[in-house]
């Protein structure tokens, strides 16, 4: 019997389709023999050079997945990273794999828009053993891993080792207490007073009568610190005197007797020095990035700034002598206290490749990956494994220290509630009220304790409301 060339043609379709699916090339799958991997990342100059580094290394080693397709990475710089991350991922349209920073993993894993790490770090026998302390919990959140860190920071003293030598300061030897630099910022604070030729120091013009007059008729020249430079942090000063400002679970404490006597010492610098000469002063600086900085032009002594911060020194301010130490506690009863921050790398729910953009967050932190990274971008490494090679090529003269920081039982880091960016502005406009003295420590810092624990209390019975 005959079969028609209409039924030979269905049984042909019918045969290829049965042997597509038996050797795993159905419509539904990737006929290639690579998969790529969409990473956004907000890095740009050298920090991005640093990880595209990584990215071209993960490439080169061909590293495969379950089915045996090679991964390859794509980089892709964004702006705006938190925003528009968070639109393609509500559009569900968003990369494999993006850098963050740690503050938007309580948002977005609150909402919904994170996968947890927790499956692939089991798999991967990845563990907080391989981690300093502080760079896993950082990651964790509700219970559960929602990031790994790519590069991490901590924060120190900074200081101009020539105006410590021509303000009479051993220009080696850093203050050990808030008392000490309280005392060294004096006598680095160089002021103009009319009809004189030569700067005087606020610690000589103290001696004279009526200081304050002729302070307020001069015009200051150089600080020797300020509270308010670089003005990124002005919620965390109480750590340095013991505060916190939560307990890490459910209660706000902004009034904590830690965080009060912290404002009233950075209330005390504008008495001392007067609320519109530290404006008038201020207004002077130029840009963080620019050779202008208030550290890089040597307008002010001392700063708290970043492991970064060497950066900048080689690129705007070659030549200068400086050094870093942990900035002091109030009265030297605190060691090595430091904010310990770290960029992060997040799979976005809805990403096409999760599998293969984890492989890369691994590779990332591998210890090989990770001291390319770091020794690239001149930070410390946040694992807890570390060759010697990377200390000896890293060129911030200062790494060891910005480490060990990250290793103190006194190192903090950002509260993680959800609250935190409201709660951050209420610290911050707490801390411009009480500056220019318009409001007493105690009174701003218990408002912004009744009204934040009444945000939290509501975000948590909303969360309750919704488990159920």
């Amino acid at each position: 019997m005959k079969i028609n060339l209409k039924l030979k043609t269905v049984i042909l379709l019918f045969l290829v389709i049965s042997i597509c699916h038996f050797l795993g090339c159905a419509r539904d799958k990737d006929f290639s023999d690579v998969v790529k991997v969409t990473y956004w990342e907000k890095w740009t100059g050298f920090e991005g050079d640093a990880m595209q580094a990584v990215v071209d290394l993960f490439n080169s080693k061909k590293i495969t997945n379950k089915n045996g397709k090679i991964i390859q990475v794509d980089m892709l710089v964004t702006s705006m990273l938190d925003r528009r991350l968070l639109t393609a991922t509500a559009g569900g349209n968003p990369p494999d794999v993006s850098g963050a920073w740690t503050w938007l993993v309580t948002v977005y894993a609150d909402k919904g828009a994170l996968l947890s790490l927790d499956g692939y770090l089991k798999e991967a026998g990845i563990t907080k053993d391989n981690y300093l302390p502080v760079f896993w919990e950082i990651c964790k959140y509700k219970g559960k891993m929602w990031c790994l860190p790519s590069t991490p920071a901590s924060v120190a003293l900074h200081w101009n080792k020539r105006l410590f030598r021509e303000a009479g300061l051993d220009p080696n030897v850093p203050p050990k207490t808030i008392q000490e630099l309280d005392l060294m910022a004096e006598k680095l604070t160089k002021i103009k007073l009319p009809g004189e030729k030569k700067t005087i120091s606020l610690y000589e013009l103290k001696k004279r009568e009526n200081y304050q007059e002729l302070l307020n008729t001069g015009k200051i020249v150089q600080m020797g610190f300020l509270p308010s430079e670089p003005g990124w942090w002005p919620w965390f000063w109480g750590y340095w005197f013991g505060g916190e400002l939560w307990n890490k679970k459910d209660t706000i404490t902004a009034g904590d007797p830690g965080n009060i006597e912290a404002y009233e010492w950075v209330k005390s610098y504008s008495l001392k020095y007067g609320v519109d000469n530290i404006k008038k002063f201020s207004s002077s600086f130029g840009q963080f990035s620019s050779p202008q900085n208030a550290f890089l032009s040597s307008k002010v002594a001392m700063v708290v700034q970043g492991v970064w911060m060497y950066n900048f020194i080689n690129k705007y301010a070659t030549g200068m002598s400086w050094a870093a130490a942990p900035f002091p506690s109030n009265e030297g009863k605190l060691k090595d206290v430091s904010y310990i921050e770290a960029d992060i790398l997040i799979i976005p729910k809805g990403a096409k490749h999760p599998d293969e953009a984890f492989k890369f967050i691994a590779f990332v932190n591998s210890q090989e990956g990770m001291e390319l990274l770091c020794n690239g971008q001149r930070k410390f490494t946040p694992l807890s494994k570390v060759s010697e090679g990377f200390y000896k090529n890293h060129k911030n003269p200062h790494i060891r220290m910005f480490r060990k920081l990250a290793e103190s039982p006194n190192a903090f880091i950002t509260p993680k509630t959800v609250i935190w960016q409201e709660y951050q502005r209420e610290m911050n406009f707490a801390y411009e009220t009480i500056r220019d003295l318009k409001s007493f420590p105690q009174e701003a810092l218990e408002q912004v304790t009744t009204s934040m624990q009444r945000r939290l209390n509501r975000e948590e019975e909303m969360s309750r409301r919704l488990e159920k």
